[in-house]
């Protein structure tokens, strides 16, 4: 029997931090790794909705060949608009059957599935030598992040991308470019906020156990979907996007947008893991799913020649921060992209950020939109001292498959994306737990509070599931 006590012991946290080991690959794997011909021979984990718009997007840029198509519903009428138009390529409902029956057909993977599905496809992925492309937020909890971090490491040549697609737009070479050229530093403060309706809101937070069950549609291949969390019974209200409400299956609003948001300022201004996560505010909290609003204060140590910068985190549609003077209008955001089917419309203040440095302060929007200098009389002082901006030589798509040929390197690894994941898995926990949490970013390891340091690790994985967190 697989208890928190050996789990613990086998696979996952020394006591003075996180032990990490070696991952077998097969002895073929390196042979895999770049595809023959010009295109990428592409296996998608993840068909539907999200996952749909995933391989859209890889088909637009030519230089992938989607070779099979892998789902735990492909009767669903979202995943049988992909099947329709892939109709001669293999599907499967397990994704370990896919590897099994096609491994050596296959170059990269894509997984365009819920937060808590991440970490198998990820490490069997790279246990296999494939490439691969894993929606945000890469990990549900801290330990899968350090162990996707460490496999990455330790097979450099697999590709890596977290899709964070602004991460290959114009606010990636921006924010660089005037970080290099010293326009953006000594940041001490950083706002961050997503106030647009989430799929929990209106539900009763007076919840005391977990939805009852459901009757299951029969295309559903529902123990693969469960993965390796503890089980859930069938419920609508954890399927098609729904997940993303749970602590124990989803990342909430930070989670899922945080890494559009923050991303640039986590990277080039090297924050690394924060040493301090304070709820300042949380609406109507409770066990099961997240709040109805959320403040969060994440506290960063110097780095460098760089002060200590604190970064507070809104979200909640009554939780709408206050922005500087000066601040301007807050337009439709044209760099957020179709998401399910519609654009995102924002209430009072669009989905962004504001950075505060002691000379100068700035405003962003989400994904690729870049940052402008407010109040519009010092941006216009400060226009002729900015540097040229670099364009894009590839979107984020074009940029994993580039990377998968030997052509270009990826812009958001796992090396980088992960501790920008790890960031949003302290959030959870200090919302989940409604309580301070002290944390030596050394160590990687809560030391004030015991239990939400054993929530680092999360549950032990249900049976079956064990050797894709061994070491």
């Amino acid at each position: 029997m697989t208890t928190r006590r050996n789990f613990l012991k086998t696979a996952t946290m020394a006591s003075a931090g996180l032990a990490v080991g070696g991952l077998k690959m097969n002895a073929s794997a390196y042979r895999q790794i770049v595809g023959a011909g010009d295109k990428v021979n592409l296996a998608c984990v993840g068909i539907g909705n999200r996952g749909g718009e995933i391989i859209a997007e890889f088909a637009k840029t030519g230089l992938a060949n989607i070779v099979a198509l892998c789902d735990i519903d492909m009767g669903a009428k979202h995943t049988q608009k992909v099947l329709s138009q892939f109709p001669d390529v293999p599907r499967f409902k397990d994704f370990r059957e896919m590897f099994d029956k096609m491994g050596s057909k296959i170059d990269a993977v894509s997984a365009g599935i819920p937060d808590f599905a991440h970490f198998p496809v990820v490490i069997r992925s790279i246990k296999e030598g494939k490439h691969i492309y894993v929606e945000k937020p890469m990990s549900r909890t801290f330990l899968e992040g350090e162990l996707m971090i460490e496999a990455a490491k330790k097979y450099p040549k697999v590709a890596t991308q977290m899709g964070n697609q602004g991460h290959s737009e114009a606010n990636y070479f921006q924010f660089k470019a005037w970080k290099e050229a010293g326009i953006i530093k000594d940041v001490t403060a950083v706002t961050a906020h997503m106030n647009s309706s989430r799929r929990w809101h209106g539900w009763d937070s007076r919840i005391d156990r977990y939805p009852a069950p459901e009757t299951m549609p029969a295309s559903i291949d529902w123990d693969t979907w469960n993965m390796a969390s503890w089980y859930h019974e069938y419920n609508e209200k954890y399927h098609y996007g729904n997940w993303r409400c749970w602590y124990d299956l989803g990342m909430g609003a930070l989670g899922d947008w945080g890494a559009h948001i923050l991303d640039t300022v986590h990277q080039f201004l090297e924050l690394g893991l924060p040493y301090e996560v304070n709820p300042l505010m949380l609406k109507e909290h409770n066990d099961y799913f997240y709040p109805m609003s959320s403040t969060l204060l994440f506290r960063f140590a110097a780095r460098k020649n760089m002060p200590a910068l604190d970064v507070t985190w809104y979200d909640g549609l009554d939780n709408i921060p206050q922005v500087p003077e000066g601040y301007g209008t807050s337009d439709v955001d044209p760099n957020i992209p179709t998401v399910a089917g519609g654009k995102l419309q924002p209430l009072k203040l669009n989905p962004g950020k504001e950075i505060y440095s002691k000379e100068l302060t700035f405003k962003g929007g989400s994904h690729g939109s870049p940052l402008s200098i407010i109040p519009e009389a010092k941006a216009k002082e400060m226009a002729s001292k900015l540097p040229e901006v670099p364009k894009s030589p590839s979107n984020h798509y074009a940029n994993f498959l580039l990377a998968c040929q030997g052509k270009e390197k990826t812009r958001s690894p796992f090396e980088i994306a992960g501790p920008l994941s790890q960031v949003f898995n302290l959030g959870v926990i200090a919302q989940r737990m409604n309580t301070k949490l002290e944390f030596d970013p050394v160590a990687k390891r809560i030391t004030n509070n015991p239990f939400a340091n054993a929530m680092l690790t999360g549950a032990p994985p249900r049976s079956g599931w064990e050797d894709y967190y061994k070491i």
